[in-house]
């Protein structure tokens, strides 16, 4: 059997407990290691033989899997945040798919989740934003005309931005130009929840002079959002006295 595990954003014991739990099961792993943790490899088991995925193909890791179902082994592939966020697991389960090989996936905590966790950020705040937008600029992989940054600034709903920490100046003229106003506000945050964890609050207009100035090029998410601010919200209607739930009868 095949475990897609999502690692979580950084820190090691932000994995899920089934996540560790199949560590510590597994005979072989193979994990991300531009960005998975490597104290995450401290759960795994002495007997476990593991591999390093930053120095390999996308043939080598599905031939590595192959052989070790195989031999009757438990594979763990160890991806970094959610793995159904930009991580690349379908072409992988599709090799498997074509050899007849079972699998699972175990969620993880994403890197949009750590950072508003360090931020003790609410991404939906009444009367604010209802909706979180996760997308990423174009690099090597494009992104769908329709998904353009323009095209989701236009919604003026909360934004995660991944993978794009290193073209603030593109990624700040692009927003402005969807509808945000330069002065709305906005978060870098680089390695959410890791030891080394980065957190600048700023605006649209200031992206690109912030990421500067602290000298962030990369591994860093961009939250872009009225919510940020934490301000001109509503109440949640959840707890209102007048609000009648299958729990709870209207107070007033």
């Amino acid at each position: 059997m095949v475990y897609f595990v999502g690692a979580g954003c950084g820190a090691a014991d932000l994995i899920t407990v089934r996540g560790m739990k199949l560590l510590e099961q597994a005979d072989v792993i193979i994990y991300a290691g531009s960005l998975v943790n490597p104290e995450l490899l401290d759960y795994a088991n002495t007997n476990c033989k593991i591999y390093n995925s930053a120095t390999m193909t996308l043939d080598e890791v599905t031939a590595v899997m192959l052989e070790a179902v195989k031999k009757g082994l438990n594979v763990v592939r160890l991806h970094t945040g959610e793995p159904s966020i930009y991580g690349a697991v379908v072409e992988q389960m599709k090799v498997l798919d074509d050899n007849g090989i079972a699998y699972e996936s175990c969620p993880g905590v994403s890197a949009c989740f750590g950072a508003a966790a360090s931020l003790n950020l609410e991404y939906t705040l009444p009367e604010i934003s209802q909706s979180l937008i996760i997308t990423r600029m174009e690099g090597r992989t494009s992104v769908p005309e329709k998904e353009s940054i323009e095209s989701f600034a236009a919604h003026g709903a909360s934004m995660a931005i991944y993978l794009s920490s290193g073209m603030l100046d593109e990624l700040s003229k692009r927003l402005i130009d969807g509808g945000y106003s330069k002065d709305t506000p906005a978060a870098i945050v680089y390695k959410a929840s890791w030891p080394e964890e980065e957190k600048y609050i700023c605006t649209v207009g200031t992206l690109a002079e912030t990421g500067k100035a602290h000298g962030i090029k990369n591994l860093a998410v961009i939250l872009v959002g009225d919510v940020i601010s934490k301000s001109g919200y509503a109440l949640s209607k959840l707890y209102d006295p007048e609000f009648e739930t299958g729990f709870r009868k209207p107070k007033i």
